[in-house]
């Protein structure tokens, strides 16, 4: 007793020691289970706001692979004016990167590259024209404007129900104009699916309002799968900062998710 009277003193209280024990940092590679697929990163050199070059994407990867991740399903922006990457492009630095992460031996590596689509005209229009890259078979991940949804939200993702595909909308939890309403249900419901963005769960990425929506959604389920948005190192510098026992048991069930639907196995 006397101890935790001490701590107090500290501003410290006794559910802080109990979470301090609860959230035991682990070794990052402990945090991955052997086959996770990472389904959201940009990775590929020089077509959006993710790696620079052909040897900062071989970098980036051989820094993850370090941290126990060697799937992944890369997704650069497509977004209007400001990304315009045609899915000819993407698949050529796919090839690119393929054939960079051999020649440096690394034939354990697994790349395929999908896209992650601005919910706007333009994607509106590739989708008209059957002009999509799929993560896996019928899932596209989606992406809204970080000040405000699209105005026909609803619509958009009728159309690509329609048209055979699932949507997974990236980071939800950094949609600011959802926090603290009911559209995040609404949004499962219109058939979305979430995934989480690792780095949503530290203040120091997104802040604390991301960071505590993140775990709002995480602790009610309604996330399926999770990516890590790596754009350049200082990103998969902060994946270590999510190592800890309270996380890999909240995370383990999507990181289950995405090694079942996006497996390179099948």
């Amino acid at each position: 007793m006397s101890v935790f009277i001490n701590l107090l003193n500290f501003g410290i209280t006794n559910n802080d020691v109990f979470m301090g024990i609860f959230n035991k940092k682990i070794d990052v590679k402990e945090l991955f289970p052997e086959g996770f697929v990472d389904i959201h990163s940009h990775l590929l050199p020089g077509i959006d706001d993710g790696a620079k070059s052909i040897e900062n994407s071989v970098e980036l990867i051989e820094k993850m692979f370090k941290r126990g991740i060697q799937n992944f399903r890369t997704t650069p922006h497509v977004l209007g004016s400001v990304w315009e990457n045609s899915s000819l492009t993407i698949k050529e630095k796919e090839k690119e990167l393929k054939t960079a992460l051999i020649e440096k031996g690394h034939h354990d590596i697994q790349i395929h590259a999908a896209a992650e689509y601005m919910l706007d005209e333009h994607f509106s229009k590739l989708l008209g024209q059957d002009d999509i890259l799929v993560l896996k078979e019928k899932y596209i991940l989606v992406e809204m404007s970080y000040f405000n949804p699209p105005f026909n939200l609803d619509d958009i993702l009728f159309q690509i129900q329609i048209k055979g595909y699932t949507p997974i909308l990236a980071h939800p939890e950094r949609y600011s104009f959802y926090h603290n309403t009911d559209q995040y249900a609404k949004l499962i419901e219109a058939g979305c699916l979430f995934q989480l963005n690792l780095l949503s769960l530290i203040a120091e990425q997104y802040g604390k309002q991301v960071t505590k929506t993140a775990y709002d959604l995480l602790k009610k389920g309604m996330y399926t799968f999770v990516g890590t948005d790596v754009h350049h190192k200082n990103h998969v510098r902060l994946i270590n900062a999510i190592a800890n026992k309270k996380n890999k048991k909240m995370l383990m069930p999507l990181f289950e998710n995405n090694m079942k639907t996006f497996s390179f196995d099948s």
